[in-house]
């Protein structure tokens, strides 16, 4: 089943147990979908890979957002950002672990062959494309950052 299928799907049961705030985040997760689909020179269709970069664009913004609200002192604001969140999580591949990240980072900087700082570009360009959307950039960047360096 496509991810716009089961978000249709969750839609529908979102209504029928009148759950405001899910329906909410599954509508606005619909929304990128379509918009994605729609885009200029799109051809209406839109692959798994595109979806998962939806979601983790959508994550990441959810996430900043509520750190931004919190540091605000607007908590309610922050736990909206938050249960939208949750519901985002639920369509996102299972993230990996820390030693799981590093693991892999391990294996392609030999992969690669990199020596030191100087091969971050070639090794975080792999890497990148090999843990998309299972990892935060951010994550990956600081690994890569600490192994090349030691």
């Amino acid at each position: 089943m496509s991810l716009k299928a089961q978000i249709d799907n969750d839609i529908k049961k979102a209504m029928l147990a009148k759950q405001k705030e899910e329906l909410e985040a599954l509508r606005s997760i619909k929304s990128l979908i379509l918009l994605a689909e729609t885009e200029k020179g799109g051809s209406g269709e839109i692959g798994s890979d595109v979806e998962n970069k939806l979601l983790v664009k959508a994550a990441k913004q959810r996430k900043e957002s509520a750190d931004i609200f919190t540091q605000q002192s607007r908590q309610d604001l922050a736990d909206r950002e938050i249960f939208q969140l949750n519901i985002i999580n639920r369509y996102l591949p299972k993230q990996l672990t820390t030693e799981e990240i590093e693991a892999a980072v391990k294996a392609i900087i030999a992969e690669v062959g990199a020596k030191g700082p100087q091969d971050m570009g070639k090794v975080m360009g792999s890497a990148t494309k090999k843990l998309a959307g299972q990892a935060d950039g951010k994550v990956i960047s600081d690994l890569v950052k600490k192994l090349l360096t030691s």
